[in-house]
């Protein structure tokens, strides 16, 4: 009988150790978590790789913390409801959207003392983004349904572009075209940056209500995170789609590193989606890194590959009777997952 039993349970510990062995190791791993003080909400983080600094947008204020060391260098406050940050690098300038008082914050990035502040030319300013070709910074203003076209050595707004969507993600290809996600109308627009006129939109089917968007301006493919699972893989010049694949649920960031040729969506559930690009047209998920739930938006250094992720700790994050409940930040427990891939 002992015979038997030992037998056995070395036939089920080989197959223990087979299954073991055939569970891969993670690609990255949480290298940081940087803990920064205030209760308020989120949304888009940016990642400075000239300078290594990164700016944080958190309820009525922009954290700036220093990468290489993981500490909070400076505060820009005095906002309500801050989106997002874009550095003009020529300038040493700095703008802050914050949608609950529509205004544009400009900071001076080396002292980090604010500007000047002016109001958005819409409602609910959200996604900004600095393009180097026009030499303009672009706010999404989703309430109204247009766009902002910011002169920076003026600090003023010198167009207002009209648009048939919600503008959300917005990423320029430093060759004249601004790309802008229409989430509600799960779109894609194209905008000529110098003439401020829309070119094209393009349909994203199948993915549905699009917030997050990337770009490979090498391969032309862009990067459109959608809330149905789904990232879409569009040809920039074309507007065709190219391929889908599969991510997490409750997605509001996607981010791309050319070097090593991944796209990552960020997903609220509390993973983040890495995805490899093989070529222009194919593309393969490698894994759905955990990471921690509200983790939605995201930020890469394209020098030094590390990728970051504000959230909090939540209450009635798992609410399964009302999924749609909002949950409640712990106070305390803000933090920016910095993340890097295993050598």
């Amino acid at each position: 009988m002992r015979t038997k039993l030992f037998i056995v349970s070395l036939i089920m510990g080989s197959s223990f150790l087979t299954i073991q062995a055939e569970v891969p190791a993670s690609k990255y791993k949480i290298a940081n978590k940087i803990h920064l003080e205030g209760d308020g909400g989120w949304d888009y983080l940016f990642s400075d790789d000239a300078t290594g600094m990164l700016y944080v947008s958190h309820g009525t204020m922009v954290q700036v913390v220093d990468e290489a060391g993981g500490k909070l260098v400076g505060t820009i406050s005095g906002m309500k409801g801050v989106h997002g940050i874009a550095i003009v690098p020529e300038l040493s300038k700095g703008y802050i959207s914050s949608g609950k008082d529509t205004l544009i914050t400009v900071f001076d990035t080396k002292t980090l003392k604010v500007i000047t502040r002016f109001q958005a030319s819409g409602l609910g300013p959200d996604a900004i983004y600095f393009d180097s070709f026009s030499k303009k910074v672009f706010t999404c203003n989703g309430k109204s349904k247009t766009l902002s076209v910011i002169e920076p050595v003026a600090d003023k707004v010198i167009a207002t572009v009209p648009v048939d969507g919600k503008p959300e993600g917005c990423v320029s290809d430093g060759k004249g075209k601004v790309y802008v996600n229409f989430e509600a109308e799960s779109k894609i627009c194209q905008i000529n940056s110098s003439t401020f006129k829309v070119e094209n939109v393009w349909p994203s089917a199948p993915g549905e209500e699009p917030t997050g968007l990337a770009l490979d301006n090498e391969t032309h493919r862009l990067f459109s995170a959608c809330n149905n699972k789904m990232l879409v893989i569009v040809d920039a010049k074309t507007g065709k789609v190219v391929s889908t694949v599969p991510i997490g649920e409750r997605v509001d960031g996607a981010a791309f590193d050319p070097e090593l040729k991944c796209i990552y969506s960020s997903n609220g559930e509390g993973t983040m989606t890495v995805i490899e690009e093989n070529n222009k047209d194919s593309f393969e998920v490698v894994e759905n890194f955990p990471t921690q739930k509200g983790a939605k938006t995201i930020a890469v250094n394209k020098k030094t590959h590390h990728i970051y992720l504000p959230t909090a700790d939540l209450k009635g994050a798992d609410d399964d009777d009302n999924p749609k409940a909002k949950p409640k930040i712990v106070p305390g427990t803000f933090v920016v997952l910095d993340i890097e891939p295993v050598k």
